[in-house]
C-alpha cells in the first residue's frame, strides 16, 4: 500500500503549516482519513524551509505528510455553484473532462453544472440521466447538476427535486439558446409556488425583456452601445418582479450573477422583510470596467454586461456588507469563432466568460488592493455557496468536513497566458493580466488531483 492509499483504521494524510480555519490564517495540523478531515489542531512552534509536497516524519499518522512552504496557506476547496459545462451537444465549447481539469487547476473542488447550453438542456429526468451519463467517469472534480425550470418542465419540478438536482434554473428573457426558453411573469408564480411546496430553489436570470426589447441594438462593435443596449433598469425591473413573485410564494430564490449595483437597495429591502432571497456575482463584475474594453473586444461580452468601475466598487461593498453572498464564476464558454473576434460585432458575438481556472486569483487580486482578507475571499467563494446552495459537508476546513483542499501562494504573481488555461478554447478577457495567487496543488478528497479523474457525481444533500 502506497503512503496515499486510504488506511480505514487511521490517518491517511497530514497537512502541517499555516491554514484558514473559522479562526483566520494560523498554524494547524491538519489531519485527513477516509476524505474527511478528522482534526484541526494547533501547532506550537513550526518553520519550514521545504516546498510543498516534502514528507516528513509525523508522531500523528503512518500516511503522507505535506508540510506546507512558508509562503503557502492550506484553504478550503473553492464551491462555484454556476458553470456551464455544455455536455453533451455542445462539446466542441467545453466538456467535462476540461472544464474539471480548469477547475481543478484553480482550486475549485466541486462544481454545479448549469442545464444549459448542453443538448438536451437538462429539463426532464431523461435529459438529466443523459448529462450524468455523460459526465460519468470524465470528471476531475465533484460534480452536481441544476435543472431548468422551463414551460414544458413546469408541473414536473418535484420529479427532478427526488432525483437530486440542487435546484432549478430560469430565464426571464430569451436565453440565447432554443433548447431552454424563458418563463412568462405567470409561469414564474407557477414554478415558485411548485418548488417551494417542497421547498427547493429557483435561480433566475434577473433581465426585463421589455426593457432590453427597447433598447436593442443588433449591431455594433462600440462597447459603450453594447452596454446600452442592457442597462441596469433591465436588471431591476427584473429583479422587482422576482421579488414580488418570491414574497407572494415563499419561494426561496437565488439572483444569479448580478451586474449593476442599482438592484442593491432593492435586494436588501426585501431580505430585511424577510423574503427568502440570496444573490451571487462573479469575478468579471468586480474586476474588469466598462471604460478600459475597446471597441471589438468581444471577449469580454457577457449578459448582463460588464459595467463601469464605480458600479463594481459598489458590488465590492455590497459584498463586505453582506447584501451579495458569493462569488461564482459563470463560466460559459464558447468556441473562439461564437466571439466573432475578427469581426468585433458585440451585438451578435456569443456572450460569456471564460474564467474558471482564475476566480481565486482574480477575487484574491481585487480583495487584497481593497484591505479585505483571504478569509473574506473564501468565505464568498467555498463557504457561503455551498452553505445557500446546499452542497453538504462542503466549503470549510473544519472537522467532519470533506478533504477537498487547495494549496494556495497568495503573494505568487502569475501572467494570464489563455493558451495555458485548461478549459477547451483559449479565449478569456484575462489573457495577459498579471495577478496574484496562485494554486500549487488541489485535492479532493484527501487525494491530490491528477491526469486520473477521481471525481464524483453528487445529488443534493448527500455529504
Amino acid at each position: 500500500m502506497s503512503s496515499e492509499e486510504p488506511r480505514p483504521d487511521g490517518v491517511d494524510l497530514v497537512f502541517r503549516g499555516r491554514v484558514l480555519t473559522e479562526d483566520g490564517i494560523v498554524l494547524r495540523r491538519v489531519a485527513v482519513s477516509n476524505g474527511r478531515i478528522v482534526t484541526v489542531e494547533s501547532v506550537s512552534d513550526w518553520a519550514s524551509t521545504t516546498r510543498h509536497g516534502s514528507a516528513g516524519a509525523d508522531p500523528g499518522t503512518d500516511g503522507h505528510v505535506v508540510e506546507l512552504a512558508e509562503d503557502e496557506v492550506l484553504v478550503p476547496g473553492l464551491v462555484d455553484t454556476h458553470v456551464h459545462v455544455n455536455e453533451p451537444g455542445r462539446t466542441e465549447w467545453e466538456g467535462f473532462a476540461t472544464a474539471t481539469r480548469a477547475a481543478a487547476a484553480g482550486g475549485v473542488t466541486t462544481l454545479l453544472d448549469m442545464p444549459l447550453n448542453s443538448i438536451p438542456a437538462t429539463t426532464s429526468l431523461t435529459s438529466l440521466q443523459v448529462k450524468q451519463a455523460a459526465a460519468e467517469g470524465q470528471c476531475s472534480v465533484d460534480v452536481g447538476f441544476w435543472a431548468g425550470a422551463v414551460p414544458d418542465s413546469l408541473g414536473h419540478l418535484a420529479e427532478l427535486h427526488e432525483a437530486g438536482v440542487f435546484g432549478f434554473k430560469c430565464f426571464l428573457l430569451d436565453s440565447g439558446v432554443p433548447e431552454f426558453p424563458p418563463l412568462s411573469p405567470s409561469q414564474l408564480r407557477e414554478a415558485m409556488t411548485e418548488i417551494a411546496a417542497f421547498d427547493g430553489l429557483l435561480i433566475v436570470h434577473a433581465e426585463d425583456p421589455d426593457v432590453i426589447a427597447g433598447h436593442a441594438v443588433p449591431h455594433t462593435v462600440h462597447y459603450a452601445e453594447f452596454l446600452g443596449s442592457r442597462p441596469p433598469e433591465a436588471e431591476t425591473a427584473a429583479i422587482d418582479t422576482v421579488i414580488d413573485a418570491a414574497r407572494e410564494t415563499g419561494c426561496r430564490t437565488h439572483l444569479v450573477h448580478l451586474s449593476s449595483a442599482a438592484a442593491l437597495p432593492a435586494i436588501a429591502a426585501a431580505r430585511a422583510a424577510g423574503v427568502r432571497l440570496s444573490v451571487e456575482t462573479c469575478p468579471h463584475y468586480l474586476t474588469l470596467a466598462a471604460e478600459r474594453i475597446a471597441d471589438g473586444q468581444t471577449q469580454f461580452k457577457c449578459c448582463p454586461p460588464v459595467r463601469e468601475a464605480a458600479n463594481a466598487e459598489q458590488l465590492w461593498q455590497a459584498l463586505a456588507d453582506g447584501v451579495i453572498d458569493f462569488v461564482v464564476s459563470d463560466h460559459s464558454p464558447s468556441t473562439a469563432d461564437l466571439k466573432l473576434l475578427d469581426e468585433g460585432d458585440f451585438g451578435a458575438a456569443w456572450g460569456g466568460i471564460s474564467s474558471l481556472q482564475l476566480g481565486l486569483s482574480l477575487v484574491w487580486s481585487g480583495a487584497r488592493e481593497r484591505g479585505l482578507e483571504l478569509a473574506d475571499v473564501l468565505g464568498w467563494m467555498a463557504r457561503r455557496p455551498a452553505e445557500i446552495v446546499g452542497v453538504a459537508g462542503k466549503g470549510r476546513i473544519a472537522v467532519g468536513y470533506a478533504a477537498d483542499l487547495a494549496v494556495f501562494a497568495p503573494e505568487q504573481e502569475h501572467t494570464v497566458d489563455a493558451t495555458r488555461l485548461e478549459h477547451r478554447n483559449p479565449v478569456t478577457p484575462y489573457d495577459g493580466l498579471v495577478l496574484r495567487g496562485v494554486v500549487r496543488a488541489t485535492y479532493l478528497a484527501g487525494r491530490p488531483v491528477t491526469a486520473e479523474p477521481s471525481g464524483r457525481l453528487l445529488v443534493r444533500g448527500a455529504a
